[in-house]
């Protein structure tokens, strides 16, 4: 995993994320995860995107360069990652939206809780975060640079092994066919259409990534 390979719009990139691997080092001990559901964000030109109206203090490291990370709070309770995609400047980012914990899974389960089932330890974005300890301290990372979180290629998906579907929970553009997952993966979280979606949702139905 590279730069140049990140530095191309979030959509093209978001599928081949899936199987890649984000790894967090703490003083506590490492925890892995393994990319299984990710969601393309097109900056200006996506009214879902947080950088739809342009930069903001908040929301600047969207605006590259690629391969870092951007932190937000969702609700004002979780955190969620982003990697930065894109040309330098131009604001793109990939929300990973769920992850197989492959290695800390005792620290995982330390941060989520003790009762909870191997696949929910960082199903969802919020659970991803808190599965690897991963807050707004970590916003603006480079992820390529061997720093204390960092983002490393596995095994090419077969596309055949990929889906596409509408992205989750989002009140505008919630059609969009921007989400990407790994088929049949117990980690993956469940599709949920907005209550607050602005218009009816076209796509509902997964379908095989076009090859």
């Amino acid at each position: 995993m590279n730069s140049g390979h990140l530095a191309r719009p979030a959509e093209e990139v978001a599928p081949e994320l899936l199987g890649a691997v984000l790894t967090h080092e703490t003083a506590e001990g490492t925890v892995s995860a393994l990319i299984t559901e990710t969601e393309a964000y097109s900056g200006t030109a996506d009214p879902a995107s947080h950088a739809y109206r342009g930069r903001t203090p908040r929301n600047a490291v969207m605006f590259g360069p690629a391969g870092h990370l951007y932190v937000y709070r969702s609700h004002g309770l979780h955190w969620c990652a982003n990697i930065v995609t894109g040309a330098d400047g131009i604001a793109s980012a990939v929300l990973i939206r769920a992850g197989r914990v492959i290695a800390g899974e005792d620290l995982a389960r330390r941060w989520r809780g003790p009762k909870v089932e191997g696949p929910r330890l960082a199903r969802g974005p919020g659970n991803f975060c808190q599965a690897l300890g991963i807050t707004a301290e970590h916003n603006g990372a480079d992820l390529l640079t061997g720093a204390a979180v960092t983002l490393s290629g596995g095994e090419p998906v077969p596309a055949a092994d990929i889906r596409v579907g509408p992205r989750v929970g989002v009140s505008r553009a919630h059609d969009w066919q921007h989400r990407f997952y790994l088929a049949g993966d117990p980690t993956v979280s469940a599709y949920r259409l907005s209550p607050r979606a602005e218009s009816p949702d076209r796509a509902h139905s997964p379908r095989r990534r076009a090859t």
